[in-house]
């Protein structure tokens, strides 16, 4: 459960009404304002807040500033049978990942297996949704991601200076008898939105999880952020310090590949100084399971691996084995009826966020008066 001080819990449609409206006002067409506030809340009532509606200002920031644009499509730079090579033109990753899931959905269909390389995304948020979309397909999808510009932020094993992004890696694989299994993880010990996430007086960070140039380990978000104005969005590139790659040199090595699988197969590049605008970067391969397997051989298979998996003795008494996927469902089933927490800044930072791209009074105020104060 969380236990911030000064959490604000908010009902999920007057977060999503919120959320929407503000980018409405931004001058996102309502299509693409719905994704967004979507996707960032499913990220929320999954758990992680650190791909979640905190997101919101930073977003809006890069919009305003022309280094994320409204409302666009993929294009096609070259394509066969099982490979594609799409350019997300910098638009919302919200926009932009569904239709390359769905392209890459489209070819697997027919051939069993396909590969999408997407360069050139804006934030593509919880890399989750879309194995997520995939497995509701029925398909397996294993998806590597990397973020050029600003994702500079992690120091790989050995070092104390940053030369990688968080660089996530997720599997998707559908379970005909239940949630499908997802497992996403950043390579870096923290996700980049976990540390904005306790800056903002959300959950700390873990010990050692960050590192300053001089070697010292810490878990102090500022290291991140450095000494900041108060009246001008965070900028990573501000601190001193780096996250650590997660798992020693294992982690920094899964992360190492991601930059290699992401960002310089893709063509959207890997991570490096000097760059004024986040680019993400996502290696997709789709696999149809029926073509490998005979029928339902696969989801027996899968079937009775899970319940074997789960069968193991728990470790602490009165705890249980969880597959991947299970807390981030379990987790949007409670908020979904019990409504989202967030830290009260981050709260607070939408209703300015609203304001300042001219919501309607009534809207914020509305907002304002559906939230409880824990």
């Amino acid at each position: 459960m969380v236990n911030w001080e000064n959490a604000v819990t908010v009902p999920v449609d007057c977060l999503r009404a919120l959320v929407g409206d503000t980018f409405i006002a931004a001058g996102c067409s309502p299509e693409e304002a719905s994704r967004i506030a979507h996707y960032l809340i499913e990220s929320n009532l999954s758990g992680h807040e650190s791909h979640g509606v905190l997101r919101v200002p930073r977003y809006l920031h890069w919009l305003h500033d022309g280094r994320i644009l409204r409302n666009q499509k993929i294009t096609i730079i070259s394509e066969n049978d099982v490979l594609a090579v799409v350019d997300g033109n910098f638009g919302f990753g919200q926009t932009i990942a569904p239709q390359a899931v769905r392209f890459g959905l489209e070819k697997v269909r027919h051939n069993g297996l396909a590969m999408v390389a997407l360069r050139n995304s804006g934030h593509l948020g919880r890399v989750g949704d879309w194995a997520e979309m995939a497995a509701a397909d029925g398909m397996i999808s294993i998806h590597f991601v990397n973020t050029s510009g600003l994702g500079l932020l992690v120091a790989p094993f050995g070092g104390a200076e940053r030369r990688m992004s968080t660089n996530p890696i997720c599997i998707g694989i559908p379970d005909p008898e239940g949630e499908s299994l997802i497992l996403d993880f950043a390579t870096s010990v923290v996700a980049e939105g976990k540390v904005l996430n306790a800056l903002g007086g959300g959950k700390s960070l873990p010990e050692g999880s960050l590192i300053d140039s001089d070697g010292t380990l810490s878990a102090d978000p500022a290291l991140i952020y450095g000494v900041q104005d108060s009246t001008q969005p965070l900028d990573v590139r501000s601190g001193s310090g780096a996250i650590r790659a997660m798992g020693e040199h294992k982690g920094s090595g899964l992360s190492f590949m991601c930059e290699v699988l992401a960002g310089a197969l893709t063509g959207s590049g890997c991570s490096r100084p000097g760059m004024q605008r986040l680019s993400n970067g996502m290696l997709s391969i789709y696999v149809a399971p029926d073509f490998l397997a005979a029928e339902n051989e696969f989801a027996n298979e899968l079937s009775q691996y899970i319940a074997f998996f789960r069968s193991a003795a728990p470790a602490v008494a009165g705890g249980e084995v969880l597959c991947p996927g299970e807390p981030e469902a379990r987790n949007r089933l409670r908020r979904s009826v019990e409504g989202v927490p967030l830290p009260a800044s981050t709260w607070q930072s939408l209703l300015d966020a609203a304001e300042e791209n001219g919501v309607a009074e009534t809207d914020i105020e509305a907002a304002r008066t559906a939230a409880l104060v824990n």
